[in-house]
């Protein structure tokens, strides 16, 4: 009996052994797998890590790529603004002799009476003086079109080394876009290196707050205000760059950034200038279309201003050009014969036309012109 009883015990003892190692086989197992299970969480886990951190690395990369292009621009900007500046101060020490009639602004626009010397930003210049011919040409951005290019090719290459010597070209950006202006920059440094590199071809801005804020055709909500402001804008546009150009030459000639030019136009516009038996003409017309090929004395161009500035809200400029005989030729009360007569003596109209407009694309917005030099 007690034999029985021991080895009963016996048995329980070793089913209570078989499973407790069967259990503790059961919990390893388990903690085994767990513990895989954590290693591979951990293995993603790093393996996601290496994956954040090289992204990370990527874009702080193109982060300090975009940084330093945007620290690029701005020393470019600072460097430019420095060299406008520089190259502006070189200028006006050079020629001290430059006409103060720039002053005369002050008394048309009260908004700038508190500004100091007026006075446009040269861009491109040499502060070329001294020759026969000044040549202006008004440009602003047309958008997707432009004709500047191809008016300056016409306009340069027709002439001979000596009368380019004899001559300075220049351009007047008078718009605030400054993208505008250098894409003009670029153009002309990379297209006429050598026109630039002796002073014939220069480049001159307009600083934008000679212009009111009546000017600003953006919040103008009918179109034939914007229209009325964008006309008013372009005659200042035109007295600004002829007073820029009074003191350099002896004679200015009214350009536009969408003309071409006939062969040989400078060398007839020379000869024909010389020849003229009469002192007594008012200016000379190269074209008869609109305020192009217009040929001034320089001396005289004070007072065409100040004529344009007086009326510059009325009328087109190339309207007021009409209105100023009325006022300098004809005296109240005169026969009208007489005065036509006169006024044909003294305005001279060159035949054929040296100029031609070529422009489709308006520098107003939406607007296209077709309109041709019948006599060129």
């Amino acid at each position: 009996m007690r034999t029985k009883q021991v080895n009963l015990l016996i048995t329980l003892v070793a089913v209570a052994l078989f499973s407790f190692s069967c259990f503790c086989i059961y919990r390893i197992t388990q903690t085994n797998n767990r513990l895989i299970n954590c290693r591979n969480h951990i293995l993603e886990f790093k393996e996601n890590m290496l994956h954040l951190r090289n992204k990370t690395e990527k874009n702080s990369q193109e982060m300090m790529k975009v940084l330093n292009r945007i620290k690029y621009e701005i020393t470019k900007r600072e460097n430019l603004s420095g060299n406008l500046v520089a190259q502006k101060a070189d200028i006006l020490n050079k020629n001290e002799t430059i006409s103060n009639t720039f002053e005369d602004l002050k008394f048309f626009f009260p908004h700038i009476r508190k500004e100091g010397r007026i006075y446009p930003d040269v861009i491109i210049g040499k502060g070329k003086t001294g020759v026969s011919f000044a040549l202006g040409i008004s440009t602003v951005n047309r958008g997707n079109y432009s004709y500047l290019k191809q008016t300056l090719t016409s306009v340069v290459s027709r002439m001979t080394l000596s009368e380019e010597k004899d001559s300075v070209v220049i351009v007047s950006v008078a718009d605030s876009n400054e993208d505008y202006l250098h894409s003009v920059v670029k153009m002309i440094t990379r297209k006429f290196k050598r026109q630039v590199r002796s002073g014939s071809l220069e480049v001159i801005s307009i600083p934008a707050f000679l212009y009111s804020s009546m000017l600003n055709a953006k919040h103008l909500a009918e179109a034939s205000q914007k229209l009325a402001s964008w006309r008013i804008k372009q005659v200042l546009d035109f007295c600004i760059l002829m007073l820029y150009a009074q003191p350099k030459a002896k004679y200015y000639l009214q350009l536009e950034d969408d003309i071409i030019a006939k062969e040989m136009y400078f060398t007839k516009i020379t000869d024909f200038v010389g020849n003229i038996s009469s002192n007594n003409w008012f200016f000379i017309e190269f074209s008869m279309l609109g305020f192009i090929g217009k040929l001034f004395r320089s001396e005289d161009l004070t007072h065409f201003v100040r004529f344009f500035l007086m009326f510059y809200k009325e009328k087109p400029i190339d309207w007021l050009l009409n209105d100023i005989f009325q006022v300098k030729v004809c005296d109240t009360g005169e026969d009208l014969g007489n005065c036509i007569k006169r006024k044909k003596q003294i305005r001279i109209r060159y035949k054929p036309s040296l100029f031609q407009h070529v422009g489709i694309h308006s520098s107003f917005p939406g607007k296209e012109r077709y309109e041709k030099d019948v006599y060129y």
